[in-house]
């Protein structure tokens, strides 16, 4: 059963969606059982844009909230489908809004991408990455763009640059190798850039299925196995991990499909009416700079 509680305490009250200055917190069992769960919250997972950060503005108490975390030593680590930077754009970003983190401290599709790619040796790799995203895969054996034929074929978020003649151009590829494996950098639909809405790299990840009849290979959110490979990082079980994100089902219901915990927040992506989709979030906070009072009154009182 869902309650509506008070942030600043008072009774609870029945179903409340969406409505900001008010937590939702699920009903995590009986006292003694549930308490004895909630102080097991061990590693916290941070999405990025629409957590920290809106476009090119932070998210108001984003930076203090992480700093709560660094400065309890609270194990944690950046989790994002962002593909259209590398990671230390990333930092230069973050540090920008005063949030200060190192390269290690995020881990991304192409991190796993390329570990999935040297662990299977593959050879004459296609990548559909921006330019600046290149700079994860330096070292690969890396097939031109005009080259015919490929070993892989590994698909992020171009935005704008997606046309016809590249989507074609990557189809033609896998078609033209029995075993070429599709490579996803994620499988999120749509995400909010400061504009508006905006496709994701997973509307193209289907279509391409659709027309290869191949199954990608997702090396990022929503895939369970970038959640487990994060965790490996932490040296943290599912069970004792929490996910922090604005995406009801590329983070909240695929960190639970994992095995977190995870708590939605009221900022980037987020709408009301997400939480009419029949996905329970462990908590609903109106954003990320509250996480750290959340984390103390239930996730992680033993902690800090």
């Amino acid at each position: 059963m869902w309650h509506l509680v008070d942030p600043v305490g008072g009774p609870p009250q029945d179903r409340g969606w969406g409505r900001p200055g008010q937590t939702l917190v699920y009903n995590w069992g009986t006292a003694s059982h549930g308490g004895e769960r909630l102080v097991k919250r061990k590693a916290v997972l941070f999405d990025l844009d629409g957590v920290l950060y809106q476009g090119e503005q932070a998210v108001p108490g984003a930076a203090g909230a992480v700093a709560w975390f660094q400065e309890r030593k609270i194990p944690h680590l950046f989790l994002t489908n962002t593909t259209s930077r590398p990671r230390s754009a990333l930092v230069e970003k973050l540090a920008a809004m005063g949030i200060q983190v190192s390269e290690d401290d995020l881990f991304t599709p192409p991190v796993a991408a390329r570990q999935w790619l040297e662990q299977h040796r593959c050879h004459r790799i296609a990548l559909f990455v921006p330019g600046a995203t290149r700079k994860e895969f330096e070292g690969l054996d890396l097939a031109g763009d005009g080259e015919p034929g490929a070993g892989a074929v590994v698909l992020g978020d171009l935005g704008e640059a997606w046309d016809f003649a590249t989507l074609n151009r990557a189809f033609r590829l896998l078609m033209a190798g029995r075993e070429t494996p599709l490579v996803a950098l994620g499988l999120t639909r749509y995400w909010k850039a400061e504009e508006g809405l905006r496709l994701d790299v997973g509307p193209f990840v289907k279509a391409l299925e659709y027309a290869t009849g191949k199954e990608a290979v997702v090396l990022g959110k929503p895939a369970s196995p970038f959640f487990q490979a994060a965790l490996e990082r932490l040296g943290a079980r599912a069970d004792e991990a929490l996910m922090v994100g604005d995406d009801i089902r590329g983070d909240v219901e695929a960190a639970q499909r994992a095995g977190l915990r995870a708590v939605l927040v009221r900022t980037g992506k987020f709408r009301p009416t997400d939480l009419e989709l029949g996905v329970e979030p462990d908590a609903v906070l109106d954003s990320v700079a509250e996480l750290p009072r959340w984390w103390q009154e239930r996730a992680g009182a033993s902690v800090g």
